[in-house]
């Protein structure tokens, strides 16, 4: 039983699966729209609706805490410049998830993860 076992694992050890949600949660800020798999957007979700959250304070500590979860400056400064702006008023559910049907190679569920 998988009791209190909540992340995902993909079959990574800790800093590939942590590096793998840094680079989602970027490319998500930069682009507004990912295509990826469904449990990896499912994983993706929670990341990056704490750090929206936490961005809405503004403060340098909330800053600082982006920079370090997405791994660089320029992507906590597009999240504070871009994104935050748009969910000042928001109280939650900043993202989306579309289910769009299976890659080809594998067969893998796809989804399309965006903000609202």
């Amino acid at each position: 039983m998988r009791h209190s076992n909540r992340n995902k694992k993909f079959g990574r050890k800790r800093k590939v699966r942590v590096a793998l949600m840094r680079s989602l949660a970027r490319s998500l800020v930069l682009r507004g729209k990912i295509e990826t798999t469904e449990a990896r957007a499912k994983a993706l979700r929670p990341f990056i609706e704490r750090m929206v959250t936490g961005a809405r304070a503004g403060t340098i500590a909330s800053r600082r805490l982006a920079a370090r979860r997405m791994g660089s400056i320029d992507g906590a400064d597009l999240l504070f410049k871009n994104t935050v702006k748009k969910y000042e008023k928001r109280a939650g559910g900043y993202t989306r998830i579309t289910k769009v049907g299976f890659r080809k190679s594998d067969g893998a569920k796809k989804a399309i993860i965006e903000f609202v």
